[in-house]
């Protein structure tokens, strides 16, 4: 009987010790951030969409199907550097100091590398960086030079620059595989994965060029929207069938049986091509461009052709993403390291895919707002788990500070930990009722106005300044399209009062000054028109 006993205390003791060893390998997770750039949660097949239907992301589904979903994830900024900002330090684009893209990041400040640099984990980034400063925080770092070109992109790896043969998104998996291989065993460690595609000009890898000539994607019914009440809409310059470059981003050559390329300002993203993957290039488009010019179409035709050839680029360039996820995915479980590992996937922002008639960003209605973002952890967070919170990008540095137990580092950022919500120990109703955005990229790219806003899971009330001032107001449960503006709808009069008094108590709580709201000079908006007026060139016909 004392023997059975003894032998009792031993099992206790030994279970309790693993209890504490576990919890203390909970408190060091290993943690693997990958981002895309401009990857559409419409495109995640995870998510459900038809467009994710016709063109399955299985890796990327692995994420979600192991962890959480997240439905109603946003960004406070959807342009690519000051999203970047934010993901690092947990603070607005106005206290971090990157609103727009062209600024340099203040790589001095706190952010989510350093302090878990200062709790023992190694660090590493691969990828796109886009912040004008070379990275901190980080023991490695293997960055694309500049915004990055999809062939032979140049690298600058901890300060030396060099051209790397091959296609950029297999070049960055390959890289990240590299560093998982050496790193050191005996601590935790943070690995940002940040990809170039599928940003603009969609050039996708050679083995997925004809993806998907043959499938009929299906155009947005909102493909060709009026604007009515929306003067911003109105004046953007991000239409498929109007702003596109026919050379540079829907890859048409000049004439039947030319192979040179049509408008296309930025060459080095073609020139710069080995001769053996320029004829593989042509050997895949020149065919089906031969066709288009022997159709022969104009007006509406052609204005879906180009929506068709953009979705078709756009979702083979996001393949290679998909394959490069599930190559780390299969590394972190071949090697056991998946046990102990937060395995995030998300993208800067969101993107449309021919809602309103466009691509790009820049906007706060629900297509560039809303970013995916699916979270892993086994053993932790609950397999197939679906969040409705309204999350920001906002959160992610506090997040997985939490998660490494290291949240007294995240008393001066802005967001909110999502552990309670991954960890079923908060009500979502609990977590956050209202969202705050603001976008400063103006005059730039697409000229989409700056403007701030706030949002409900209900309601969205916008104002759009600078050389305008116009405000918007939408009721996503009647018009989640956001196509029909209620500004001076009398029927959400005292809705409309309590939205704008909502936003200034927000602007208030985020340390939102007068400086936020500066306009740009008259003499800068009017030359940036016509300089984009004369890089779009004459469309073709």
């Amino acid at each position: 009987m004392k023997i059975r006993f003894l032998s009792f205390l031993l099992v206790l003791c030994f279970s309790a010790c693993k209890e504490k060893e576990v919890e203390k390998k909970r408190t060091t997770p290993n943690i693997v951030f990958i981002m895309s750039d401009d990857h559409a949660y419409q495109a995640i097949s995870a998510y459900g969409h038809e467009i994710g239907k016709i063109a399955p992301t299985p890796n990327i589904d692995r994420i979600a199907e192991n962890g959480a979903r997240f439905n109603r994830a946003y960004v406070t900024n959807s342009i690519c550097g000051p999203s970047r900002a934010v993901i690092l330090t947990g603070k607005h684009s106005h206290l971090n100091g990157f609103r727009q893209n062209g600024e340099r990041f203040d790589g001095s400040q706190a952010t989510l590398p350093k302090y878990l640099k200062t709790m023992g984990y190694q660090t590493a980034i691969v990828g796109k960086w886009h912040l004008h400063d070379w990275p901190q925080g980080f023991d490695y770092w293997n960055i694309l030079q500049g915004q990055g070109n999809y062939y032979n992109p140049n690298f600058v790896d901890n300060g030396d620059s060099i051209t790397v043969e091959g296609y950029a998104n297999d070049i960055i998996t390959d890289k990240a595989l590299s560093w998982l291989k050496q790193k050191n065993d005996s601590t935790p460690f943070l690995l940002m994965i940040q990809h170039k595609a599928p940003h603009r000009n969609w050039m996708p890898a050679l083995r997925h060029a004809n993806k998907y000539d043959s499938i009929n994607i299906p155009i947005p019914d909102t493909y060709f929207a009026g604007h009515d009440d929306q003067q911003a809409a109105k004046e953007q310059q991000q239409t498929i069938y109007k702003d596109m470059y026919e050379g540079h981003d829907l890859k048409l050559n000049k004439a039947a049986g030319s192979l040179e390329l049509a408008n296309n300002p930025w060459p080095s993203d073609f020139e710069r091509m080995t001769e053996e993957q320029r004829t593989g290039w042509n050997e895949a488009y020149q065919p089906k461009n031969e066709s288009f010019h022997k159709a022969n179409l104009d007006g509406k035709e052609l204005a879906l052709w180009k929506g068709q050839r953009y979705l078709q680029d756009y979702l083979a360039t996001v393949a290679s993403v998909d394959e490069g996820v599930g190559k780390i995915l299969d590394y972190l479980e071949a090697s056991g390291l998946d046990e102990n590992t937060i395995v995030v996937y998300t993208s800067d922002q969101g993107f449309y895919l021919g809602e309103k008639g466009w691509f790009d960003k820049r906007f706060m209605y629900e297509e560039s707002f809303r970013t995916p973002l699916l979270i892993q952890y086994p053993g932790v967070v609950e397999k197939g788990k679906q969040v409705d919170a309204m999350v920001q990008n906002l959160d992610f540095a506090q997040t997985l500070l939490d998660f490494a137990g290291g949240s007294e580092y995240s008393s001066e950022m802005q967001g909110e930990s999502l552990v309670p919500l991954l960890m079923d120990t908060m009500e979502e109703k609990d977590f956050r009722d209202i969202i705050y955005y603001h976008y400063y990229d103006y005059p730039a790219f697409h000229m989409v106005k700056k403007h701030y806003g706030v949002s409900t899971k209900r309601y969205k009330l916008m104002h759009f300044y600078d050389d305008i001032d116009s405000w918007e107001f939408y009721d996503l449960k009647e018009d989640p399209e956001e196509l029909d503006n209620k500004i001076d709808d009398e029927a959400y009069g005292d809705i409309i009062e309590r939205m704008k008094t909502r936003l200034d108590s927000v602007q208030k709580l985020y340390n939102v000054t007068e400086k936020e709201f500066e306009q740009a000079p008259k003499e800068k908006v009017d030359k940036a028109f016509e300089a984009f007026e004369k890089l779009r060139g004459a469309p073709m016909k």
